[in-house]
């Protein structure tokens, strides 16, 4: 059934104010990174000369390749970790009948609407007496855990929409229910695992706070943490702000770019329950 002209044209609306709500941001920086060094540019103009060595110069000036490799080295011990955590326990919420099931996922709901903020002093505080301060395992640690309310409630809703029947058939082939997870189960969850796995990806790479707070070495922080590179004591370079907030943001943004199509195959799954 096509959709009639009157319905769509609101939609394409709202889909190119939201593109142009997304795109402007980014035009602006790029506008910005490509004025000369030192100037405060104001407004969206694009330079007569472009200085593209700025890139270059907020690299180098951010030490952003050490960072970038922190950055990834976080990525690599948070996410995998995550998202198997998450999964599992995604999987026993919504599948199995696990005791205090529902106690467990309403704490997690109550986690959700924890503000990130309060938890700095205590987790502070926490690694400390753990020894952990100051390690990358002291900052791995801390991002699971503040990862994993939003992480359980995602995968346990794409569980819950999975059809009773797949449980129920393959119980009757004998299947146990780790068997079940692992043959039927997992595989249909690859788009919901894949988008989980770009948001905790997205939220990793984005921390800074906990990184500030956690790590004394700037070295062992962040990529986000990049930026306070360029904020001196008396002004702020804001080309090469804008410069290295770029070169910050274009991992995600491939990344995003990559996974997209599982992001939407994961909406749709749960919209479609049924």
């Amino acid at each position: 059934m096509r959709t009639p002209t009157s319905t769509r044209i609101p939609g394409v609306a709202l889909l190119l104010l939201a593109m142009a709500f997304s795109i402007f941001p980014l035009l602006s920086m790029l506008s910005t990174a490509l004025q000369p060094q030192g100037s405060v540019p104001l407004g969206l103009s694009w330079p007569s000369d472009p200085q593209w060595h700025n890139f270059v110069d907020a690299w180098h000036v951010a030490d952003i390749t050490t960072l970038a490799g922190s950055s990834f080295l976080l990525v690599l011990g948070v996410v995998p970790l995550g998202v198997l955590l998450a999964t599992m326990a995604g999987y026993a919420l919504g599948q199995l009948r696990v005791p205090g099931g529902s106690i467990l996922f309403v704490l997690l709901l109550l986690g959700l609407t924890l503000p990130f903020e309060v938890t700095i002093v205590p987790l502070y505080y926490q690694i400390q007496e753990m020894g952990l301060l100051n390690t990358r395992l002291g900052l791995i640690l801390p991002l699971i855990g503040l990862n994993m309310p939003f992480a359980v409630f995602w995968m346990r809703a794409h569980f819950l929409n999975a059809p009773a029947e797949l449980s129920e058939a393959a119980s009757m082939d004998g299947a146990g229910a780790w068997q079940s997870f692992r043959a039927v189960h997992l595989p249909l969850a690859l788009p919901s695992i894949a988008s989980l796995g770009l948001l905790m990806f997205i939220s990793t790479w984005n921390q800074f706070l906990l990184a500030i707070v956690l790590m004394d070495d700037p070295a062992k922080r962040t990529m986000a943490g990049a930026l306070q590179n360029f904020v001196g004591q008396y002004s702020t370079d804001v080309v090469l702000l804008n410069a290295g907030s770029l070169l910050i943001m274009a991992p995600m943004i491939l990344v995003f770019l990559f996974f997209q199509r599982h992001i939407v195959k994961a909406m749709l799954a749960g919209s479609v329950k049924g």
